[in-house]
């Protein structure tokens, strides 16, 4: 899966499934502070990576993802 497509997936399930303004959805993002990401929707982005990247979200690697960007080398290291 290229990165190109790990970006369009995670925008449209943050489009789709958690309501976030597209206006909202750029790379340097902060998923609390700009996106508005809260405990709830972590919970929600677990089950959306897992359905659609295959793999289960460890929380403690998630602890250092702040922005958008960083979420998507995430997906990518454990995709690619």
């Amino acid at each position: 899966m290229t990165r190109q497509e790990i970006e369009e997936k995670v925008k449209a399930f943050f489009l789709d499934d958690l309501e976030i303004e597209e206006e909202n959805i750029y790379p340097d993002a902060r998923l609390k502070e700009d996106i508005g990401i809260d405990s709830l929707d972590y919970v929600d982005i677990v089950v959306i990576v897992e359905k659609n990247f295959g793999f289960k979200i460890n929380p403690q690697e998630m602890t250092t993802v702040k922005t958008l960007s960083q979420f998507y080398d995430y997906i990518e290291s454990k995709v690619g």
